[in-house]
């Protein structure tokens, strides 16, 4: 029996967004997704079970005209980020890693009260609000803002390493570090995950919830005082991902 929830997803063209949006269409969970985003997947790079997609294309310095409000989403999937390199500075990576994410949740939120939502947020290993690095710390900062915008639910994934992620540039930093955490994940299961493996873990905490997470997954509470939210890491998204 199909389920009545809906989903919207931002980020959907990225590297992780276009593995969850599949997931997505793909579940009998799900009888709406939307994909709202600066561009959206095309047409031929969708799967044939897309009739319940809604796709929009949003100006995010204009969230007003973007009617995030109208879906009433249940669940807000949120893959959507950034490089400092592709941004072109730093000012633009915080607008567009940060600014943009905190202020689309913020409008994707209804106004009734007793409709209860979900943000699943997709962070990054070594997110920390205190952190030197600018990356690290717009990932921190940008979980602890959602965390008070007032959802029912927040989750937020800290994956390590993405692997197979089909990037159109090479990163030698990346690939040297892939060829290291490669070695590593033969004794740990800490420091990597499968691209496809992690959108199938966000898929699952979107539907299960907080509440809902199985003990295995090792979820614990985290964030601030008026800014708690639950943390999956790597190895709790690796076991999440690849359960039946």
């Amino acid at each position: 029996m199909a389920s009545s929830k809906t989903a919207l997803i931002l980020g959907a063209t990225g590297a992780t967004g276009k593995h969850l949006l599949r997931e997505l269409l793909s579940s009998n969970e799900w009888s709406k997704v939307g994909e709202y985003g600066r561009r959206v997947t095309p047409e031929t790079n969708l799967p044939e079970n897309r009739s319940k997609l809604e796709q929009k294309t949003i100006d995010f310095e204009n969230l007003d005209a973007a009617g995030l409000k109208d879906g009433r989403w249940d669940v807000v999937f949120v893959t959507l980020g950034t490089a400092r390199a592709k941004a072109g500075s730093a000012e633009m990576f915080e607008k567009i890693d940060r600014e943009y994410v905190v202020n689309a949740c913020r409008a994707a939120k209804t106004d009734d009260l007793s409709h209860e939502q979900r943000v699943v947020y997709l962070s990054s290993g070594g997110a920390n609000p205190s952190s030197p690095f600018l990356y690290t710390r717009s990932k921190g900062l940008t979980e602890l803002a959602l965390a008070r915008l007032g959802y029912a639910d927040t989750i937020v994934f800290r994956p390590g390493v993405l692997k197979g992620t089909q990037r159109d540039e090479t990163r030698l930093a990346e690939t040297i570090v892939g060829y290291v955490t490669g070695a590593m994940s033969h004794f740990t299961s800490s420091v990597e995950i499968h691209v496809p493996v992690l959108a199938k873990a966000i898929m699952k905490a979107g539907i299960l919830g907080s509440s809902g997470l199985p003990s295995s997954v090792g979820a614990v509470k985290a964030g601030q005082e008026g800014a708690s939210f639950t943390l999956i890491a790597n190895k709790g998204a690796v076991i999440l991902g690849e359960q039946k």
